[in-house]
C-alpha cells in the first residue's frame, strides 16, 4: 500500500494575499526553508513590510515620494525613486481594490520602512498607483476572454520585426498595431535583419507583398517605419532618434532581434540574446519579463518577452474596422483585406 502524501503547504502567493504571513512569526525557519533559501528571505521581507505598513496610516498616502516600476516579480516589485533601486512589496488592501496588477510603468506612491536587503535595496510598500495615460494590453487568447496589461505610461510601441529568421509576420504586426493604438500608444514599425535580404526579396518591384512596398503602404497610413541591421550598422542612428527622449515598449516575435539591437545602441545594458531554433526557424524567448532600462541618449525602452501569438483585448468586430481606416475607404491592398478578416474572424 503506498504511502499516503503530506498535503502540500499554500504557496507563498496564497498566504501572502490571506495575509498568513503576518501571522507566521517564525516562517522563515520552517522546514520548508532552508537558513539560505531564497524563498524564505522574501517571506521575511514581506513578513516585515507588511507588518510595518499595517502601523502607518492612510491619511498621509498623497505626501508620500513618487517612485516608477522598473520591473514586477510574482510577490514584489523594483521601484526606482530618487536614482535608488527599492524593493517593494503591494499594500493588500491595494492589490483588492486595483482592477489589474502593478505594471512595469506605472507611477507609485511608496513608503519607505527603513530596511534594506542584502543587495542593498531599500524596502517599501507601494501605498498607490497613479493614474496611468496609456496602457498596453493582450487579452490571453485570440478571443480575449481575459485581459492581461503588460506595460503602462509608454507614449510609443517600437513593432519589430525580421526580414527573415524568423520570416516577418505582417498579420502579427497588425495585431500590434491595434494593440498600440487602443492602449493610446503610436506605432512605429521597424524592419530589422535587413542585412538578409536575398535576390527574391529584392525581385519582383510591383508585388504588393515585397517588404519594402508593405512597408511604404503602412508609412501612407501615417505609420513611421524603419530598416535596421545591428551587424551591418544599418538604420541605427534613425534609430537613437525614434528613441530619444521618448518611453518606448519594444515587442515582436521571439527572435527578430529586440535585445541585440538594444545592446548594439547602448552595450552597457548587456541583455541576454538567443539564437535561432535550426528545425523551426523560430526565436527563442531570452527576455522572460517586461522590463525598463534608462538609455543615455534620454527616454527609455520596454523591453517585453517575445510572442508567437498577440491576443487583442476589447477589440471586436464591430469596432474593428476602426483600426482599418483603409478598409473603410476601399483602397486596401489584398494582403491587407486578408490580415483584417483573418483577425474579424479570430474575434
Amino acid at each position: 500500500m503506498s504511502r499516503r502524501q503530506k498535503p502540500r503547504d499554500k504557496s507563498l502567493t496564497d498566504r501572502y494575499n490571506s495575509g498568513a504571513l503576518a501571522e507566521e512569526p517564525d516562517a522563515d525557519k520552517q522546514e520548508r526553508f532552508g537558513p539560505r533559501s531564497k524563498n524564505a528571505e522574501l517571506d521575511k521581507i514581506l513578513r516585515t513590510a507588511l507588518l510595518r505598513a499595517e502601523e502607518k496610516s492612510d491619511a498621509d498616502v498623497n505626501a508620500l515620494p513618487v517612485g516608477q516600476v522598473f520591473q514586477v516579480y510574482s510577490l514584489y516589485s523594483e521601484v526606482q525613486f530618487d536614482g535608488r533601486m527599492h524593493l517593494c512589496v503591494v499594500r493588500k488592501t491595494l492589490n483588492r481594490r486595483s482592477e489589474s496588477a502593478v505594471l512595469v510603468g506605472d507611477r507609485v506612491r511608496i513608503r519607505d520602512l527603513g530596511l534594506i536587503d542584502d543587495q542593498g535595496r531599500p524596502q517599501a510598500v507601494i501605498e498607490q498607483v497613479l493614474p496611468r495615460d496609456t496602457v498596453l494590453t493582450r487579452s490571453d487568447s485570440f478571443k480575449g476572454t481575459e485581459q492581461h496589461p503588460i506595460v503602462a505610461n509608454a507614449e510609443q510601441m517600437l513593432i519589430v520585426a525580421s526580414l527573415r529568421e524568423p520570416d516577418v509576420s505582417w498579420g502579427l504586426i497588425d495585431r500590434m498595431i491595434i494593440a498600440a493604438e487602443s492602449g493610446k500608444l503610436r506605432p512605429i514599425i521597424c524592419l530589422n535583419k535587413v542585412d538578409l535580404e536575398t535576390s527574391d526579396d529584392s525581385a519582383g518591384e510591383q508585388s504588393e507583398t515585397k517588404p519594402s512596398n508593405v512597408l511604404a503602404y503602412y508609412h501612407s497610413l501615417g505609420i513611421r517605419t524603419l530598416k535596421t541591421s545591428a551587424p551591418a550598422a544599418i538604420g541605427l542612428d534613425e534609430l537613437r532618434d525614434v528613441l530619444r527622449d521618448h518611453t518606448t515598449v519594444l515587442a515582436g516575435h521571439s527572435g527578430v532581434g529586440k535585445s541585440t539591437l538594444l545592446n548594439t545602441l547602448q552595450p552597457t545594458l548587456r541583455l541576454r540574446t538567443g539564437e535561432i531554433s535550426n528545425y523551426t526557424g523560430k526565436g527563442r524567448h531570452t527576455t522572460t519579463s517586461a522590463r525598463r532600462y534608462p538609455l543615455d541618449i534620454g527616454g527609455a525602452v520596454i523591453d517585453t518577452p517575445g510572442v508567437k501569438l498577440f491576443g487583442l483585448w476589447d477589440v471586436t468586430r464591430d469596432n474593428l474596422v476602426n483600426f482599418f481606416p483603409d478598409i473603410t475607404s476601399g483602397q486596401a491592398p489584398q494582403w491587407r483585406k486578408e490580415s483584417y478578416q483573418r483577425i474579424a474572424d479570430s474575434l
